[in-house]
């Protein structure tokens, strides 16, 4: 039985060390952080490592006692998690350990290109390799035509072999938005389940979920605009400011969509300077920074991503700080 893909999704980072090496040890621990898994099995070692002192550590031990746990499922090798510059063997090494981690919810792994080849084998690798639903996005620089598109989708939800397929619009990386008579048409396609809305376009958005066909999904893509979202009929978020806050970004969804709107206000605006703050830079960079700031992994990025500036790094700090998160910078 397929499982629905709804809630809170995390967009997970994957962890550099300071050689731009993938560190699969941290990418397992944020895996655990997402999930709230027990700090002394899941990161209790690493923070005897990691932190000189006592009081670092239990710092440590309190910022994940407190903000960890949350995702309904989490996306592996998204824009997030630099998919496009991870190698075959490290994506294949990725997959295969988010999967064994028994996590409980569901595994979806990014499968885009713009080549329909290159999705299709990637799509078959995931699936191959335990995925519980794929991820891909609008072929980005060719521009294909509305029939292009068609075909591409039909292509990779059969290589999904009864896998979800999420349809991922993000106009502003791929030059190409998805607009709604186009996505209707994908929705005839067998295995197209869910659509990633990250065009911004909330009138788009209203329009996608008034025509949207029964045992469809439509996910936002963006931490700012989940609550709208959610009120015009998306049933989830797949967050990148979840990674350095899931609880709070799960009490912003669960709240939206059981209709609590004052609590779902308050949230939303509590946490919206962290959310601006997590993109005064191309995704994933002031995210790195975060994560290096609270201690959950380091902050490198892989060309031609270049660190955060420090302006960046002060402003992340400032805002987990009126947050309340003890970041550990």
């Amino acid at each position: 039985m397929k499982q629905k893909i709804e809630g809170l999704g995390v967009a997970i980072a994957t962890p550099f060390d300071d050689a731009f090496n993938v560190d699969y040890a941290g990418f397992e621990r944020l895996l655990d952080f997402l999930c709230g898994r027990d700090f002394e099995s899941a990161a209790g070692e690493y923070a005897e490592a990691a932190f000189r002192d006592e009081a670092a550590r239990a710092k440590f031990q309190r910022f994940w006692q407190a903000e960890s746990g949350g995702a309904d499922f989490i996306v592996v090798l998204g824009s997030t998690g630099e998919g496009a510059t991870v190698e075959p063997d490290e994506r294949r090494e990725l997959i295969r350990r988010a999967v064994k981690r028994i996590l409980g919810i569901p595994i979806v792994v990014g499968t885009g290109s713009n080549s329909t080849k290159a999705a299709v084998r990637l799509t078959e690798e995931a699936v191959d390799l335990g995925a519980d639903a794929v991820l891909v996005v609008v072929p980005y620089y060719n521009k294909p035509t509305p029939g292009g598109l068609n075909a591409h989708f039909e292509a990779v939800a059969k290589a999904a072999r009864g896998k979800p397929v999420i349809v991922y619009n993000v106009p502003g990386r791929t030059g190409l938005n998805l607009v709604p008579a186009v996505l209707n048409q994908l929705w005839q396609i067998p295995g197209v389940e869910a659509v990633k809305e990250s065009s911004g376009n909330l009138a788009q958005i209203g329009e996608i979920c008034r025509s949207l066909p029964q045992g469809k999904t439509v996910l936002s893509g963006d931490d700012g605009l989940a609550l709208p979202e959610i009120a015009v009929g998306a049933e989830g978020l797949v967050s990148v400011a979840a990674n350095i806050l899931p609880r709070r970004y799960k009490a912003l969804v669960d709240a939206a969509r059981a209709g609590r709107r004052q609590e779902a206000k308050a949230l939303h605006a509590r946490l919206l300077p962290f959310t601006d703050a997590l993109f005064l830079e191309s995704n994933p960079i002031p995210l790195k920074a975060a994560l290096k700031l609270t201690g959950l992994c380091g902050e490198a990025v892989r060309l031609p991503l270049a660190p955060a500036v420090q302006t960046t790094r002060e402003r992340l700090a400032s805002v987990l700080a009126a947050l309340g998160a003890r970041e550990l910078a």
